[in-house]
């Protein structure tokens, strides 16, 4: 009888909170409105996010959706902040986007076990689905064992054995830089050694002298936004890729290529799960974002396709479990494997890592171009089981 009662219990808990809180689901878009990533994220992904909202029309439930965002200004206190008055006084029930792994984990740490949802759609760190596995936590897009690993694989297959990197000393470059040096010695390729630099550096000409003298086959940039479109630029300057060094940036999106133009880009090697020109479900998306208020024609960044995509993912999960509470959703999202039209074919697994095929593209020759935001050419698709880290066993458990 005692364990019956536990059973009921356990039951009633569940009845009790499986509801839609306030009657309201709130999502938060968190990210840099303000600095070097107001592009690739900024108000295009709250734009993404309303769009999802639009999309899913209340779920055949009369759902009422409100999207709410703040810029955390790449400041893991401010992040938190921000997201501890959204938990403890707005009522918001998701946090999605969230560019900056430094700002990325602090959200994760505090949201977990809470009754809040992180669709972490723009950070890069790896540890969301290893050491710092969070059951609130669903990470989308890319991450830096994706960006380390196959990018470094793609350029040792083209005979780029010796490195020299120009690294954001964040957490999101040291990610990057890390895992992109235990593939390139464990296949038996050099680091002849790595330049560091402050989030948010407009000279790069000393960093850069270093890597050119170093005389590396390829000079990896190991940053993302602004730092990146400063380093390439100042690297045409100075004729790094004409004097026989390939330059690669590991995390480079359209937005960046759009600023830096092709004459200067031409060339570059970048890992993407996301290009607006890849099918007719990419283009009819990207289209109707051009059209949307502030964006002026410009297409999605990957960030801003996975904000789109996660937020929509969350809500449908949301209609399903006839809840907003993590402890409902979160496993709700996990059971989703099939297209998703702007990632293709996807699966969740229990780690809470969205795992689609990654590309690996070339910025095209301005001459190659032949319609606005025509950019990149496709170099090879790595299957989603290659291009993410294997999961650890037992995944990431609701109850700790």
């Amino acid at each position: 009888m005692r364990y019956l009662a536990v059973a009921v219990a356990c039951l009633a808990s569940a009845a009790a909170r499986a509801e839609i809180s306030d009657n309201v689901v709130r999502i938060g878009v968190l990210n840099d409105i303000s600095g070097i990533f107001q592009d690739t994220n900024g108000m295009g992904s709250v734009e993404a996010a309303r769009m999802a909202a639009e999309d899913f029309g209340g779920g055949g439930k009369d759902i009422k959706v409100e999207i709410v965002y703040a810029d955390h200004q790449n400041k893991a206190d401010v992040g938190s902040a921000i997201v501890r008055k959204w938990l403890d006084v707005d009522k918001v029930d998701a946090v999605v986007d969230v560019p900056n792994s430094a700002v990325g984990l602090t959200i994760n740490a505090l949201l977990r076990d809470t009754r809040m949802t992180f669709l972490a759609s723009s950070t890069a760190s790896s540890d969301l689905t290893g050491k710092a596995c969070s059951p609130n936590t669903i990470q989308w897009v890319n991450d830096v064992w994706a960006t380390g690993n196959a990018t470094a694989a793609a350029m040792i297959k083209r005979g780029g054995m010796d490195w020299y990197f120009v690294t954001v000393n964040f957490a999101l470059g040291q990610g990057i830089e890390a895992e992109a040096t235990s593939y390139i010695e464990k296949h038996g390729g050099k680091v002849l050694g790595s330049a560091k630099h402050p989030l948010g550096t407009s000279d790069f000409a000393s960093l850069l002298l270093q890597a050119q003298n170093s005389n590396a086959k390829v000079i990896g940039l190991a940053n993302a936004g602004g730092d990146t479109i400063n380093a390439v630029k100042q690297a045409t300057e100075f004729g790094i890729q004409q004097g026989g060094q390939s330059l690669v940036a590991f995390l480079l999106f359209i937005n960046d290529v759009h600023a830096m133009g092709l004459k200067v880009a031409q060339g570059l090697q970048l890992l993407e799960a996301f290009y607006w020109d890849m099918d007719d479900d990419t283009r009819a998306f990207a289209k109707r974002f051009a059209a949307r208020p502030g964006m002026n024609g410009k297409m999605p960044s990957g960030n801003q396709a996975g904000v789109y995509s996660a937020t929509l993912a969350y809500l449908n999960a949301v209609a399903a479990a006839g809840s907003d509470d993590a402890h409902d959703v979160v496993p709700q999202i996990k059971t989703f494997k099939g297209r998703d039209p702007l990632f293709g074919e996807i699966a969740i697994r229990q780690d809470g890592r969205v795992i689609h095929p990654m590309y690996l593209f070339e910025v095209k020759k301005p001459e190659e171009s032949k319609y606005p935001y025509d950019y990149y050419r496709l170099v090879a698709t790595i299957s989603a089981e290659q291009a993410f880290r294997p999961m650890a066993e037992g995944g990431c458990s609701l109850v700790k």
